[in-house]
């Protein structure tokens, strides 16, 4: 069993889940509902029973007189089985003097007496074995007695259950046709998502196209578009890299062929002094395969840094100062005067502190390969530039320079680099959303490049 299969088979499908999380919390609510409701229901149906209860406790003492002998109770048996007639319930009945003794009625049906001050009490009983509810009705003037009547609660009870079951058993239908019209419906609606899934198995790990998306929903929508936007971002990626390892393998060739074959000649020699100048080539050969590197991955870089672009605030005159001094030992050690202008005020942009670096090294070491005597960083206001006396670029031949492996007159006749420096600064300037000028450095000639930076 694959990781996939195992967690298939433990994790609960997304159907089940919106069901129990649909269905719980409403099934306990109609729950709540029905003992709220049945609650209600039983007060009510409790103060029905009991009020007829006190009903036929009055009937009872309308039959009850005071006279020369004390008090009376005029009804027959047969009588008060009429008064008190119940198909359902058991009914008993006392009528006690003052004393207490019984005037007629059951012997030893008694209850507790209503509170001062109150007419009658309900109250819950045991009577000869059996649970009953009473009623104690008081009669104070002119002559003062009490009539009990309690009765069994069958008939309380099975209205109660009645009144459960007709609640509960709707209910539950009710809940049964939602459950079933929810599985249904969840079911349709997640079609899309179980085709996307089985598009994506069928798929080669290779093809990263973008994947027909039913626009059922919102939520599939969004789904869709994140999941071709991960997939172009891959295929971008992907791209990259095969792009980056071709230009390695076909440019790093020949140098690396060079340098095997001044090796190979050097080791066929005695002198050392041969040796000496071959590893001096060996070593210029080196440093341009490693400058060769060093740009290819900075083009990989600015094809990647499309996926993902962190900005920050950055100071221009701060990266400015930096450059001048990272490429300060080189510029002396070819008699190139190399300083800055601009940097004594605070400039600060937007951007990705290696980007902008990136550029920087690239504008200063095309000046130093192709310009003149005289290299010149300038910042002014969120603009960013590199000015040389050099010969210059013609403007026919500035875009195509911007292409990759693209080099001027002067870089084809040195023989130096691989034409990928201002490809580099393009693609970088275009990642910040900077524009990449070109211009005249002065009215004599020579060159400036120049990146313009959205200001902050």
């Amino acid at each position: 069993m694959t990781a996939r299969q195992a967690l298939a088979a433990t994790a609960p499908s997304l159907t089940v889940r919106v069901l129990r999380s649909v269905l719980l919390p409403l099934g306990l609510t109609w729950l709540a509902g029905t003992a709220v409701a049945l609650f209600i229901a039983n007060h009510f149906t409790e103060q029905a029973f009991d009020r007829a209860m006190l009903d036929d406790a009055y009937a009872l003492s309308f039959n009850v007189q005071t006279g020369e002998r004390g008090v009376e109770f005029l009804l027959s048996p047969r009588e008060v089985d009429n008064v008190l007639f119940d198909q359902a319930e058991a009914v008993y009945f006392a009528v006690l003097r003052p004393d207490g003794s019984l005037l007629a009625g059951d012997a030893g049906l008694q209850a507790p007496a209503p509170p001062e001050g109150a007419r009658y009490r309900f109250s819950d009983i045991d009577f000869q074995g059996k649970a009953l509810r009473a009623v104690v009705l008081n009669h104070e003037l002119p002559e003062p007695y009490q009539v009990v009547i309690a009765q069994t609660t069958h008939a309380r009870a099975v209205l109660l259950e009645r009144l459960l079951g007709y609640s509960l058993a709707p209910q539950l239908l009710l809940l049964a046709l939602l459950a079933s019209w929810l599985w249904r419906s969840i079911g349709r609606e997640l079609r899309p998502l179980d085709a996307l899934r089985r598009t994506l198995e069928k798929r080669h790990a290779h093809d990263l196209t973008a994947v027909p998306v039913a626009r059922s929903s919102r939520e599939m929508e969004q789904l869709g578009e994140t999941l071709n936007a991960l997939l172009e971002r891959l295929a971008h990626s992907v791209l990259a890299q095969r792009e980056f390892a071709g230009n390695v393998a076909h440019e790093l060739r020949t140098p690396l062929a060079g340098i095997r074959a001044l090796a190979d000649y050097g080791l066929a020699q005695r002198d050392p002094e041969i040796w000496r100048e071959q590893l001096l080539h060996i070593a210029a050969s080196q440093a341009r395969a490693s400058h060769l590197v060093d740009q290819l991955l900075g083009l990989a870089l600015a094809d990647e840094g499309r996926t993902g672009l962190q900005r920050e605030p950055l100071r221009l005159d701060k990266l400015a100062q930096e450059a001048v001094m990272r490429h300060l030992a080189r510029a002396d050690a070819q008699g190139v005067d190399l300083g800055a202008m601009g940097l004594d005020e605070e400039v600060t942009v937007q951007a990705n502190a290696a980007l902008v670096e990136g550029i920087l090294d690239n504008l200063i070491d095309n000046a130093l390969r192709y310009g003149g005597q005289t290299i010149t960083v300038e910042v002014s206001g969120s603009t960013l530039g590199v000015a040389d006396d050099g010969p210059g670029i013609a403007p026919a031949a500035q875009a195509d320079l911007m292409q990759r492996w693209a080099q001027g007159q002067a870089g084809q006749k040195l023989g130096q680099g691989a034409g990928l420096g201002l490809a580099i600064v393009s693609r970088y300037a275009g990642l910040l959303g900077a524009e990449l000028r070109f211009g005249q450095a002065s009215d004599s000639g020579g060159l400036r490049v120049s990146v313009a930076f959205q200001p902050s």
